[in-house]
């Protein structure tokens, strides 16, 4: 009985690792499409809620100048991105989407910076 626990569990963890990652993938395109150009704006990491009903996509933006102005315009673009997923990504339920800066890989980057 444990190990069809276990073996469960390992089912939801890949299939939530493959959502996740058809979603960053997904993101990262309709951005690359849809962006002006003005900043780089990176696709780093997806959180998905357990039920899989809400996605954090966790981006990054070059120059740090134009964070703000490039949150915003994923931000507004959040119901079109919906809308590409539906279109692109085979999923069973459509996440709601939010989007945040990832500060992690900022602060990657600059403990990497003062280690050089």
């Amino acid at each position: 009985m444990a190990n069809a626990v276990h073996a469960n569990s390992e089912m939801k963890t890949t299939k939530a690792e493959k959502m996740r990652e058809a979603i960053r993938h997904a993101a990262a395109h309709f951005l690359a499409e849809e962006s002006n150009r003005a900043s780089l704006i990176t696709v780093t990491n997806v959180h998905l809620s357990p039920r899989g009903d809400r996605a954090i996509i966790l981006v990054t933006v070059l120059p740090d100048s134009m964070e703000k102005e490039a949150l915003e315009f994923v931000k507004r673009k959040g119901g079109a991105l919906r809308a590409f997923l539906g279109d692109r990504v085979s999923l069973q339920r459509l996440p709601y989407i939010s989007f945040a800066l990832d500060r992690g890989e900022k602060n990657r980057q600059k403990i990497d910076k003062l280690a050089s």
